[in-house]
């Protein structure tokens, strides 16, 4: 189908000149440190240079938040075809099947690599312990830490990576926008505090900076989730798709006034049950699975629930579980609800859904590669085909392994058949191609002042409108205001030319909240993680992706 053109406010978020820029050169310039990124660094050719550039500390990514662990086929009982027809299950007939037969049959030997490279997964009798968890047909969920996975593995990604000589890791350097030259990407512009701006050519480019939580009030995602990936490489030409379906975790620890905890779905796969807050337990009305259905059925079952009863959340109950399997298993989850007073194996724990993982990004093919010559990208910040319209628990961090080692491996092989002769481009500051026009900021003059911003406040309200109008239930009307909303503020917050990380990532919020609804309003069905009450069967007809382009 032809994409939806939405227009990006301008090309370049800043104005610059080449010749007040610092300039560096690099054969591969990886944008994000989270796992899929760092596995894409540990691919590249030693012989080649490498820049890691992360808006934060290198700890400080979704991945290193991941508790529940990362799905592979270790049990003699399970078999890869059982991985593959849980997984195009839950993507509700948007799955590319020959994608997920990869991303299975791999699984096992990147999980192997992690072991090798010193992460220490969970063990019992000596093989990887394995949990279940909802959708999964059976026990194939390793973990590390008891509900710590993410933590463990970046832990040793990251030893990694900061000894590998080739590796030159710039940690608190914000990437504003995607350098383009004729057609094909050249780099990056990117800033930090001691610097300023600097101009980083690349002979090839891996974009793999997660994902976009942080657009809404309720979500488990810290707050370096803001999108930026997905809105640099739209304004940079890249197709996107998919973009109306953000998944979101049905369980939440929801303290009013505190921020959102994640309760890992294995609590559920373990034996956790769910219950209103009249005691009864819900989801056997609403699914066979129980508590073990995908995670879009989980989480509309809590939303229908909580406004049958008018109650603000549901509770998690693992009461009736050994001592010692929760406390074996979720440490981390005993010591965060031990803050607020509750205790797993007495009280019952608050939860409701917020917003997890962005399930469409920008579009790539079983090598990585974007529409953008020189570009690739791997992980949340992508649309893979693995996870369709809903991803299936666990699947995330074994994509960013698998996409990574590929992106890396294919922008590696690039690099090395480049001379470094290309780098050398003719740069003006009449170069159009590069440096953006007075016209890309404000029509007709300079862009404004944005001192008057708040941008605190604007924060809250886009999560506000996001949440009420494009969250876990939708229909025309409420998607409707939420367009003439976002874009009022983008039409007066666009147009300014910020000089700090939380303006450029206010804009990269709203430019992407304008990409999520009109995806949302062009799918009129519902399918997976995208329910439309005014819309509420799956149509046949509409089992195809959403692409989006910005004008030409």
């Amino acid at each position: 189908m032809s994409p939806l053109v939405v227009p990006p406010k301008r090309r370049y978020l800043v104005q610059f000149d080449p010749k007040r820029v610092p300039h560096l050169f690099t054969d591969v310039l990886i944008v994000g440190a989270g796992i899929t990124g760092i596995r894409a660094a540990l691919a590249v050719d030693p012989r080649l240079n490498v820049v890691l550039a992360t808006k934060d500390r290198l700890k400080e990514s979704n991945s290193v938040y991941a508790q529940g662990g990362i799905a592979g086929v270790f049990d003699p009982v399970d078999a890869f075809a059982n991985h593959v027809a849980d997984t195009v299950a839950a993507g509700k007939g948007l799955c590319d099947r020959a994608i997920v037969e990869t991303v299975v049959r791999e699984a096992p030997a990147r999980i192997g690599e992690l072991i090798t490279m010193g992460a220490l997964f969970d063990q019992t009798d000596g093989e990887i312990a394995l949990t279940q968890e909802g959708g999964h047909s059976h026990r194939r969920v390793a973990h590390a830490l008891g509900d710590a996975t993410g933590k463990e593995i970046m832990r040793a990604l990251i030893e990694r990576a900061r000894s590998a000589p080739q590796v030159d890791i710039w940690e608190n350097t914000f990437t504003i926008d995607l350098l383009t030259y004729e057609g094909q990407c050249r780099g990056a512009l990117v800033w930090n505090a001691s610097h300023g701006k600097t101009f980083v050519w690349a002979k090839q480019t891996i974009l793999a900076t997660g994902g976009a939580g942080r657009l809404y009030r309720e979500t488990t995602n810290p707050e370096i989730a803001t999108a930026d990936g997905h809105a640099m490489a739209f304004r940079a030409g890249c197709e996107l798709r998919d973009m109306e379906f953000m998944q979101f975790h049905p369980t939440v620890l929801y303290i009013a006034g505190s921020s959102r905890h994640l309760i890992s779905e294995a609590a559920r796969g373990e034996g956790g049950l769910l219950r209103d807050c009249t005691g009864h337990r819900f989801m056997p009305d609403y699914d066979p699975a129980a508590e073990l259905a995908p995670r879009d059925i989980v989480s509309r079952s809590i939303t229908r629930q909580m406004e049958k009863t008018r109650h603000h959340c549901v509770y998690l109950d693992l009461t009736h579980l050994p001592k010692s399997l929760v406390m074996e298993r979720f440490p981390h989850i005993r010591q965060v609800c031990a803050q607020f007073g509750l205790d797993l194996m007495r009280d019952l724990i608050p939860v409701r859904p917020g917003a997890h993982y962005m399930i469409g990004g920008v579009t790539v093919d079983n090598e990585a590669r974007t529409t953008l010559p020189r570009l690739w990208a791997a992980g949340e910040v992508t649309s893979s085909g693995l996870h369709g319209a809903n991803r299936l628990a666990s699947n995330s961090l074994l994509e960013g392994l698998v996409f990574g080692l590929r992106a890396g491996r294919n922008a590696s092989a690039a690099a090395c058949g480049e001379a470094d002769q290309f780098m050398a481009l003719p740069l003006s500051p009449d170069d159009e191609a590069v440096i953006p026009s007075e016209a890309a900021f404000a029509e007709g003059g300079e862009p404004p002042e944005s001192a008057t911003l708040q941008l605190d406040d604007l924060l809250n309200s886009l999560n506000s409108e996001m949440w009420r109008k494009v969250g876990i239930e939708r229909n025309a009307i409420d998607l409707e205001s939420a367009r003439q909303q976002v874009e009022f503020w983008d039409r007066y917050v666009g147009p300014h030319e910020f000089a700090m990380t939380k303006g450029w990532e206010m804009q990269n919020l709203l430019l992407v909240a304008r990409l999520m609804i009109e995806a949302a309003i062009a799918r009129k069905e519902s399918r997976g993680t995208h329910a439309r009450t005014d819309f509420p069967q799956t149509d046949p007809e509409q089992a195809e992706h959403i692409y989006l382009a910005a004008n030409p």
